[in-house]
């Protein structure tokens, strides 16, 4: 099978990679290199399967001979990571929807199999734990950029599906939780790679809020399999599937098993959200999946426990 991985260069999207070439697959790399980094990708370089075109997503011509030449398409390009989203809301907003409306197109006069890949973000502020797929979605006020990414992933989703009722375009919607593994950058604001560095370089871990709010942190691994496995099943075109772990645990308890792990002397200092990112900054308290959908469909389950997931950042951050 042919497969185009647009932000192929990115974090998931180069595991996504990893997996097809090992399958035996050939895969194609659409990525502008904005957040994703052609280190994630330099080891498939000498694999005559793998391709990598160095674009965005917005360039028509060049995303449509993709298009043409793969049979499915993974849609993982898009604006990540609240620092990013907080800082440059424009280019948030318009990445996403404009670079998932350009993909579906291509994707609808050919008829090709499309996974869009959005966001946990979605729920918002949400309160109803674990999160449901059909449940609803609670986003913040307009005046808080914070919640520009979460709008922009949801109009992402109703377009996708939306193209699946109305144009018959096979499509499938993931929301991703928190996944974590090798190659993940802090970059942007993703807090596990963040707070392994700081640990290895012996400097303070910086910890936003009071670091009570907790997550479920997914391994790539696991994630990139849920992908693998929901590409192969039709019964999976036109629905949504959360995609993550259920191990939930607060952003304070990460930080100390990053110190044990890494035998780190460091402190843990404790940073207001407005002073972090913006004035009147929220937070998600919890962040939970409801993963029975996904289960009840491909049989998935995460193998991965958190401990296993920081020590393999840990040793990827300590080789690099």
């Amino acid at each position: 099978m042919k497969v185009l991985i647009t932000g192929g260069a990115g974090f998931i999207g180069s595991h996504l990679a990893d997996a097809y070439i090992a399958r035996g697959d050939e895969v194609y790399v659409l990525d502008d290199l904005s957040t994703g980094s052609i280190e994630n990708i330099a080891h498939l370089k000498s694999e005559s399967r793998f391709h990598y075109t160095i674009d965005s997503v917005q360039n028509i011509p060049v995303l449509a001979e993709l298009v043409d030449t793969c049979d499915v398409i993974f849609h993982m390009a898009a604006a990540v990571g609240v620092k990013l989203i907080v800082e440059s809301p424009v280019r948030t907003i318009e990445t996403n929807v404009r670079g998932t409306e350009a993909v579906l197109a291509a994707a609808n006069k050919k008829k090709k199999r499309v996974l869009i890949a959005s966001t946990s973000e979605v729920y918002g502020l949400s309160t109803e734990i674990p999160f449901r797929e059909d449940g609803n979605l609670v986003l913040g006020a307009t005046n808080k950029g914070r919640w520009s990414y979460a709008c922009s992933k949801a109009i992402d989703e109703f377009l996708a599906l939306a193209y699946w009722r109305e144009k018959k375009l096979p499509t499938i919607v993931v929301r991703l939780f928190n996944t974590v593994g090798p190659r993940q950058t802090g970059q942007y604001g993703m807090v596990i790679p963040t707070l392994v560095k700081q640990a290895l370089a012996g400097r303070p871990l910086t910890v936003y809020g009071t670091g009570k709010q907790t997550r479920c942190f997914g391994y790539v691994g696991d994630v990139v399999k849920a992908l693998v496995s929901l590409m192969d099943q039709e019964g999976a075109t036109g629905d949504l599937f959360n995609i993550g772990s259920s191990e939930e645990v607060s952003i304070n308890d990460v930080a100390q098993r990053i110190l044990a792990l890494t035998s780190s002397q460091s402190e843990i200092v404790y940073v207001p959200y407005d002073e972090a990112y913006e004035h009147g900054f929220e937070d998600m308290p919890r962040r939970v999946p409801d993963t029975r959908k996904l289960q009840a469909l491909i049989g998935f389950a995460p193998k991965t426990n958190l401990d296993t997931i920081l020590k393999s950042v840990i040793d990827h951050y300590s080789r690099s």
